[in-house]
């Protein structure tokens, strides 16, 4: 198990949930950065390096909504799978939608898991534990060398 934080990409406009997940990635108790992009084109600036974020770190592993203003989920699925420097990074699609058409369409654009947002609080919690434990804890995570 690395000591290194993990870098987490958030890609959530509700503020709720984006509070919600921060306080249950904090419970988790592993060590992380968590990163918010308020939308689809947010995180795509902000994996490109753009605008307020050409500081940012490139992320471990994005977690998504769906249903989002400006540009979707799964157009931003779509572009990240589709572009060579960040097609390695894993996504993992967090939604309220429990739609077959969404979760074969989020697979078929090559996401990396599909949760269905659970409805109560300690549900959600066990999500981002068991999160913790398989994707930051179990699963070796793509490193590839900055080319900027």
């Amino acid at each position: 198990m690395t000591t290194e934080p993990v870098e987490i990409l958030l890609v959530e406009d509700n503020p709720a949930d984006v509070m919600l997940t921060r306080e249950a990635f904090e419970d988790a108790q592993f060590p992380h950065r968590l990163h918010h992009a308020r939308d689809g084109l947010d995180a795509l600036n902000f994996l490109r390096r753009q605008g307020p974020h050409v500081q940012a770190p490139r992320p471990d592993v994005i977690l998504m909504d769906l249903n989002m203003p400006r540009m979707t989920g799964l157009e931003l699925l779509d572009i990240l799978k589709e572009d060579a420097r960040l097609r390695s990074i894993p996504v993992i699609v967090l939604t309220t939608s429990r739609a077959e058409n969404d979760i074969w369409r989020s697979y078929n654009l090559h996401a990396n898991a599909y949760i269905p947002k659970p409805v109560s609080l300690a549900e959600f919690e066990d999500v981002i534990r068991t999160l913790g434990n398989f994707w930051f804890r179990k699963v070796a995570l793509p490193h590839p060398p900055e080319a900027d």
